[in-house]
């Protein structure tokens, strides 16, 4: 029986780009259903001129979405997992992933420059309290600006002198053509990436069980275990837009590494830790990680970041 699947997805080219591969692996598979895209604006696509820490981070680019998803009006939605809250709202639930591409950021400079590069007569655009941290870490004379908008805005006002040199998650770019920008795909310990950076995640209705058989067809599951793991991290320190942490996984054959960080925003009192295990513990490991930062002060961090945020 023939059946019209609707996707709800963002407006802007990454995440359309990001829709019509899932609706092609759908299409692939399911020859027999029709698949449509339906384009819905969130709240963190309407205001660009605001930093996203300043205006939180709970839903920013996914509750209008998840709103159609539970009215019917949509039958999955695909988001960036990285965009996606590590608790969803009652009555949705993560279906399934895709394999994950590039994890890792990229450094986008006028010059061409690669970060072991740049000075303080650069400046440096991002929009993430934890690749500023990083950066300051890295060199606390760095001068930082934030920027917003989609991939085509950021570098075009890095055309018009907005800054010199940008960092950007690199799958965003390589999955859009526009990877030639890139002047460096950043290593991974130099500036530990996003929680599930480069995993496009698909999110439907808790009771849908027809959803959930289509799901699982084109689902992967490396990407599954490293974006479940990665989120329970995530999801014990408390973090989100507005507490600098970040993680990458890797699997290798039956073994499974994490390695994560959490900072204060100008990126002192960084705790960093890597943990391994076997690849059925990957969770375990990921909250043994997550815990042990707690020992180390993580808590301070924690909640010095809430107050600031509570009297902003």
């Amino acid at each position: 029986m023939s059946k019209t699947i609707k996707i709800g997805t963002r407006g802007s080219q990454l995440a359309l780009y990001q829709a019509n591969k899932v609706k092609s692996d759908l299409e692939a598979k399911f020859p027999e259903h029709k698949i449509e895209n339906e384009i819905i604006k969130t709240k963190g696509d309407k205001i660009l001129d605001v930093a996203l820490s300043k205006i939180g981070d709970k839903g920013l680019f996914t509750k209008e979405i998840e709103n159609a998803l539970l009215d019917g009006s949509v039958d999955l939605a695909v988001h960036s997992l990285k965009d996606l809250p590590t608790a969803l709202p009652e009555g949705l639930k993560l279906g399934g992933v895709l394999k994950r591409a590039e994890f890792r950021d990229a450094l986008v400079s006028v010059s061409g420059k690669k970060l072991a590069e740049l000075d303080e007569s650069d400046v440096i655009a991002t929009s993430s309290l934890r690749r500023r941290a990083q950066l300051l870490k890295i060199n606390p004379n760095f001068k930082i600006v934030d920027i917003r908008g989609n991939v085509n805005t950021r570098l075009q006002k890095m055309a018009d002198g907005h800054c010199t040199a940008m960092i950007m998650a690199a799958a965003g770019l390589q999955r859009i053509g526009l990877d030639h920008h890139i002047s460096e795909v950043i290593n991974e310990d130099d500036i530990i990436p996003a929680v599930s950076q480069g995993i496009i995640a698909i999110e439907i209705r808790e009771n849908d069980e027809f959803m959930q058989t289509v799901i699982d067809v084109i689902n992967d599951k490396d990407a599954t275990i490293a974006g479940n793991a990665e989120r329970v991290f995530l999801n014990v320190l408390e973090g989100g837009c507005q507490v600098p942490v970040g993680c990458y996984t890797k699997i290798e054959g039956d073994r499974f590494t994490i390695k994560g960080f959490i900072s204060m925003p100008d990126g002192s009192d960084m705790i960093v830790g890597e943990m391994g295990g076997k690849i059925i513990e990957a969770e375990q490991v990921a909250r043994k990680l997550a815990t042990s930062f707690y020992s180390q002060g993580a808590s301070k961090i924690v909640e010095y970041i809430r107050e600031i945020s509570d009297n902003a």
